[in-house]
């Protein structure tokens, strides 16, 4: 390894400077993607839908979102260690019934339907990430096992306990507060996004999270527990899971059957459209919440234009395969490869130096 004045001295040349400007425009060409791409959904809705984007429709949309991004978030730590999680509407199903349950849709005992909610979250995490980075079983099939499991286990729950009532009028009312005149669940999944974000990114532990799921191999042979940061990844989704059950029970009210079931594809579709590569590495909060905005503001767009259900799950359908195709992870690639040094030794691809954001 070379001394840090060799390495100032090798930035401050002019070719030295040139491989920091790509790697700047790598790293834009994976973010900026889906900023862009949501302005232009809000033009288009504009000329269109114009009610899509009236001060009524934003009160649907912003919490509804954030409820989404939240859980897109827990996505996103997975998936930068080239894992998928599939047991997220399980884990939503099971802990808004336990909220319920749990504390009886009395005030006093909303800590502890609370508690009962995200601990549920935990304890699903943390049994995939033990299936996963240690005894190393596939994640999609993992995941896919242990969310049916506990789907059944809530549906079982709601019939014997639940059946649809009604969460602490506590939580409900708070859900419905609007501060500066947007709605409480936005503040706090925003709140919560920036803390992840600052975490990944001006951490010792964040950065070193990043680093494992970039390149595992070299993250062990550096001493780091690649297997650890597994099962964490996995955890904090869950918790995540947990955190946007409870948004959601604040927003819905009550707890019917298919509570939760829309948040199976809907995550996994924010992170790769936000420039998260599926292969693992590096990926951004806050253009993951961006990418939930852009896919509730669709949805909302869809309704308002009145198209048949078929219709929207075809739009739908189409804008997220368009978006996978045009996504920061894609350009970033193609960009990268452009900007490969062409005297560079045959078959080494140049590392290049991503941060969150």
């Amino acid at each position: 390894m070379s001394p840090p004045g060799e390495r100032r001295d090798a930035v401050s040349t002019p070719r030295g400077r040139l491989a920091a400007v790509g790697a700047s425009a790598v790293v834009a060409a994976r973010f900026l993607p889906i900023w862009l791409a949501t302005g232009a959904l809000v033009i288009v809705a504009a000329a269109i839908a114009p009610n899509a984007i009236k001060s009524t429709s934003w009160a649907f949309v912003l919490p509804y979102m954030t409820v989404l991004a939240i859980a897109a978030l827990g996505q996103m730590l997975v998936v930068m260690h080239a894992g998928i999680d599939l047991s997220t509407p399980g884990v939503i199903s099971l802990g808004g019934n336990l909220l319920v349950g749990v504390s009886s849709g009395a005030n006093d005992k909303l800590a502890l339907g609370i508690l009962a909610c995200v601990g549920v979250g935990v304890l699903v995490g943390l049994v995939n990430g033990i299936l996963v980075g240690i005894l190393r079983l596939n994640p999609l099939i993992v995941t896919l096992a242990t969310g049916q499991i506990v789907l059944a286990i809530a549906i079982r729950y709601s019939r014997e306990v639940t059946g649809q009532a009604a969460v602490p009028s506590s939580l409900s009312s708070w859900a419905q507060e609007k501060p500066l005149g947007i709605s409480s669940v936005f503040w706090t999944g925003a709140a919560l996004t920036l803390a992840v974000a600052l975490a990944l990114r001006y951490t010792a532990p964040g950065r070193r999270f990043q680093t494992v799921g970039a390149n595992p191999r070299a993250a062990w042979m550096a001493g780091l527990r690649v297997q650890s940061h597994v099962v964490f990844a996995y955890t904090a989704a869950g918790v995540l899971y947990g955190v946007a059950a409870v948004l959601l029970a604040g927003l819905r009210i009550s707890i019917d059957p298919a509570f939760g079931a829309s948040y199976l594809l809907a995550p996994i579709a924010a992170v790769v459209i936000a420039g998260a590569s599926l292969s693992g590495g590096l990926a951004s909060a806050t253009s993951t919440w961006m990418a939930a905005l852009a896919l509730t503001l669709l949805t909302q767009m869809l309704l308002i234009l009145g198209l048949s259900t078929a219709m929207q799950y075809i739009v739908f359908g189409g804008a997220i395969i368009v978006g996978m195709l045009i996504s920061g992870d894609r350009l970033a690639s193609v960009l990268g490869r452009l900007l490969r040094p062409a005297d560079g030794p045959a078959g080494t691809r140049p590392e290049v130096m991503e941060t969150t954001s």
